[in-house]
């Protein structure tokens, strides 16, 4: 069980990586709107980003609960991804179904906290930070762990300060953290970002616009 357990929170990971970037934030298409195929939850998520941007990334519809529909529209997908996995795996791996229902409690929890302490935010979650705060906002998909924006090549970071301790994105004692960073960057480095903001953060403001 412990197995499928730890492979159902690389899985989990990955949906994290491939749900941000196709489904919440949407594909461009040239001359028209971004495309995702649950249109709702992209525009609940550009209203977030919006949000986020205006209030030094604070977001008050975490305050107000379900009677926010953004909020609501996170925990009622939360729960039919968590669920439909559970179907799935079910027959696989136990362990798969823990780390499903486990890996979608914990991506509210991370989530709503982080937006409700930025502080802590930037110490626990520099990447997701990056995702909203950086010049670039198609970037850094990832929330709970940075795994996949490592293997994929989208962890852009904005400053040292916003630089994770190691690419597990989890506390370790300093030599191993040190020697894990050197080997993991070897092959899967991060991005830092391009001396040219205010360009990139007209355009990418303009992209949000664009799917309101």
């Amino acid at each position: 069980m412990l197995k499928g357990f730890l492979f159902g929170l690389v899985v989990a990971n990955g949906f994290e990586w491939v749900a941000h970037k196709f489904i919440l934030h949407g594909t461009h298409r040239t001359g028209q709107p971004r495309y995702s195929p649950v249109p709702d939850s992209m525009k609940s998520h550009w209203e977030h980003h919006r949000e986020v941007r205006k209030q030094d990334f604070h977001d008050d519809g975490y305050v107000q609960g379900i009677s926010n529909w953004r909020t609501k529209n996170e925990i009622v997908s939360l729960a039919v991804v968590a669920g439909a996995a559970s179907l799935i795996f079910y027959p696989i791996s136990k362990g798969m179904v823990a780390a499903s229902l486990y890996s979608a409690c914990n991506y509210y929890y991370i989530h709503r906290r982080a937006h409700l302490e930025p502080d802590w935010a930037m110490k626990k979650i520099p990447w997701h930070y990056d995702h909203h705060m950086n010049s670039n906002q198609d970037a850094n998909w990832c929330v709970t762990k940075p795994w996949f924006d490592y293997i994929l090549g989208t962890r852009v970071i904005s400053s040292i300060d916003l630089k994770e301790q190691n690419p597990l994105g989890v506390q370790l004692p300093t030599p191993v953290s040190n020697w894990l960073s050197s080997q993991v960057e070897k092959y899967f480095p991060a991005k830092w970002v391009e001396k040219t903001p205010k360009l990139v953060h007209r355009e990418q403001e303009s992209s949000i616009d664009s799917v309101a």
